[in-house]
C-alpha cells in the first residue's frame, strides 16, 4: 500500500497550512487578491478577472470594508496595482452613460425627397384637410336646411310633439289603483267585450220594439236613483236585460219583471246591502209577486249560464275619463252621454269601449276643449277621431232631442245642480247630423 508523501513544514506553511496539535491547519484566503500574504510563492493567474468580480471588489474598497492595502492584479502584467489607485482613476474617469433597456423600432424606410416636393405635399395635405372641413360643413349645412324645408312645408314646426300624460302616476301608492296590472287588464277587457256583447235583437222579439225597451231603461234609471246604487249596477242591470232578450222570447207583459230581476241580480253582484225582494214587489205596484221574481231570476241565470262578469261602458268609461283629466264638468258630461247612448237601442251596434270613448268625445266636443282629442287619449282609448266620430254624432243627436222627449228621467237627473245642470247644456255643434265633418284642433 502507497504511503502518502510527508511534505516539510516550510512547504506546507508556504502553502498556508500549519499543524495545530498534530492536525493541519489551513489559513483561509480573505481575499483573491491578498497573493502578498503568501510569501515565497510566485502564482501566475490563468484566469481573467471578469467585470462582476471588479465591481464587487470595488465596491468593498469605496464602502471601507477592506481598509488594507489590497493589491488587485493587473490583467495585462505581473504588476498589481493598489486598489486606492484604481479607485481614483475611477472617480476621476467620467462614468459612462448607462444604458437604458429600450425596444428597438422598426426599421422605417426613409424616402429622400427635394424641398420643393415637401412644401407641394404639405401644401396638399393642408388642402385635403380644408377641403374634408369644408365638405363636412357644406353637408351638415344642407341636410339642416333640407329638414327645415321640410319641416315648414310639412307644417310641423308650429305644431309641437305633444306629450303622453302618465294617467297612473298620482296612483303608484294606492293599492287598490292596481297599476302595475292596470294596462293587462284593459288589454283583458277589449278582447273579452265583443264575447259578452248582445247582438242586435229586436228582429227576434215579436211583442217587443225600441219604444218599449226605452220606456224599461228609463223607469231603470229611475229605480237606480231612489236606491242609491252605484253606477256599476245600473250598467250591469242593461247588459243582463240585453243579453237575456238576445237569447229568449220574451211577451210584452212580462219585459219589466225581466227588468226588476235583473237589477236585483245586478244589486246582489255589485252591492253590500242590495235591495230586497219586496222593495222591487212595491216598486212595481204588485204587479209580480215575489214567487215570480225569484223564478224569472232563475230563468235569466240559467241563460246567461251564470256569467256575470262582463265588460259595460262603465268599465272603459271611468279609464278614458282619467286619460282625458277631467274637471267635474266633464266628467258628469261624460256619464250622461254614457247613459244617454244607453237608453237608446241604436247604440248597440257598437261595442261598449267605443261607446264610452265617444261620449268622452262628444262631452270634450260639447264643453269646447282644446285639443278635442290628444295623443294621450288616443292611447288609451284605442280610437282616432275619425273613429269616434259616427257614434259620438248619434249621441249628440240623442242629447238634443231630449228636452222635447217624453222620456224626462235622465233630463231631470242630470239637471241637478250637484251633476253640474250638464243636460241643460246647449249640443254640440260641431257634432249635430247638419255639419259633415266634425272639428279639427
Amino acid at each position: 500500500m502507497a504511503s502518502r508523501p510527508i511534505v516539510p513544514l516550510q512547504q506546507q506553511q508556504a502553502r498556508g497550512e500549519g499543524v495545530i496539535g498534530g492536525r493541519k491547519k489551513r489559513v483561509v484566503l480573505g481575499d483573491i487578491g491578498n497573493l502578498d500574504r503568501v510569501k515565497g510563492a510566485n502564482i501566475n493567474l490563468n484566469r481573467p478577472i471578469t467585470r462582476s468580480l471588479c465591481a464587487q471588489l470595488l465596491a468593498k474598497a469605496e464602502a471601507g470594508e477592506n481598509n488594507k492595502n489590497v493589491a488587485i492584479p493587473n490583467v495585462t502584467g505581473p504588476k498589481p496595482q493598489v486598489a486606492d489607485e484604481v479607485v481614483a482613476k475611477r472617480r476621476v474617469a467620467p462614468k459612462p452613460a448607462e444604458k437604458k433597456v429600450t425596444a428597438k423600432p422598426k426599421p422605417v424606410e426613409v424616402i429622400e425627397i427635394s424641398p420643393d416636393k415637401e412644401v407641394q405635399n404639405d401644401k396638399f395635405v393642408n388642402k385635403n384637410k380644408e377641403g374634408d372641413a369644408l365638405s363636412k360643413k357644406k353637408s351638415q349645412t344642407l341636410t339642416s336646411v333640407l329638414t327645415a324645408r321640410s319641416k315648414a312645408a310639412c307644417g310641423l314646426t308650429k305644431k309641437p310633439k305633444e306629450q303622453i300624460v302618465d294617467i297612473d302616476a298620482g296612483d303608484s301608492g294606492n293599492e287598490l289603483a292596481a297599476v302595475e296590472y292596470i294596462e293587462d287588464m284593459y288589454k283583458f277587457y277589449k278582447l273579452a267585450e265583443n264575447e259578452s256583447h248582445p247582438h242586435q235583437y229586436m228582429d227576434s222579439q215579436p211583442e217587443i220594439n225600441e219604444r218599449m225597451r226605452a220606456i224599461l231603461v228609463d223607469w231603470l234609471i229611475d229605480v237606480h236613483t231612489k236606491f242609491d246604487l252605484s253606477p256599476e249596477t245600473l250598467y250591469l242591470t242593461i247588459n243582463i236585460v240585453d243579453r237575456f232578450l238576445a237569447v229568449k222570447t220574451v211577451p210584452r207583459r212580462e219585459l219589466q219583471l225581466v227588468g226588476v230581476s235583473a237589477m236585483l241580480m245586478a244589486s246582489k253582484y255589485e252591492e253590500i246591502w242590495p235591495p230586497e225582494v219586496n222593495d222591487f214587489v212595491c216598486l212595481t205596484d204588485r204587479a209580480y209577486t215575489h214567487e215570480q221574481i225569484l223564478v224569472m231570476e232563475k230563468i235569466i241565470l240559467g241563460k246567461l249560464e251564470w256569467t256575470l262578469t262582463v265588460p259595460t261602458p262603465f268599465v272603459f268609461l271611468t279609464r278614458f275619463i282619467k286619460a282625458s283629466v277631467p274637471d267635474q264638468e266633464l266628467e258628469n258630461m261624460a256619464h250622461f252621454f254614457s247613459e244617454l247612448g244607453m237608453m237608446h237601442y241604436a247604440t248597440l251596434v257598437y261595442c261598449p269601449s267605443m261607446v264610452a270613448a265617444s261620449a268622452v268625445f262628444a262631452a270634450r266636443c260639447t264643453l269646447n276643449k282644446t285639443p278635442i282629442w290628444n295623443e294621450t287619449l288616443q292611447l288609451h282609448t284605442g280610437y282616432s277621431e275619425e273613429q269616434l266620430m259616427d257614434c259620438a254624432r248619434l249621441l249628440v243627436s240623442f242629447h238634443s232631442t231630449l228636452v222635447n222627449g217624453k222620456l224626462k228621467v235622465l233630463y231631470r237627473k242630470y239637471s241637478d245642480p250637484q251633476r253640474r245642470a250638464v243636460a241643460m247644456l246647449p249640443p254640440a255643434k260641431n257634432l249635430m247630423p247638419e255639419n259633415s265633418c266634425g272639428s279639427r284642433v
